[in-house]
């Protein structure tokens, strides 16, 4: 089976040495999307401070496969 990288890229790298095993790519972007929510629910109030960050997945050769990207603006409002 596929070893796949998730591998996050915020303000510094956190490369994932360990790897999961998913059957296919398609697998291993459903669980990057999971994986993304369960980031972001954890950040909460604090992706403001550093309102960039990504999620690269990799294969076993570090190749890089896909990448997600999130970021925030923050717009003045008029009242």
């Amino acid at each position: 089976m596929p070893r796949y990288f998730f591998n996050i890229v915020h303000q510094t790298s956190q490369p994932d040495t360990e790897g999961s095993e998913f059957p296919d790519i398609h697998a291993a972007q459903v669980a990057a999307v999971r994986l993304c929510g369960e980031l972001i629910k954890e950040i909460d109030g604090k992706f403001w401070a550093a309102p960039f960050w990504q999620l690269q997945v990799t294969n076993s050769e570090q190749r890089l496969l896909f990448t997600l990207t999130f970021s925030a603006e923050e717009h003045e409002h008029a009242i």
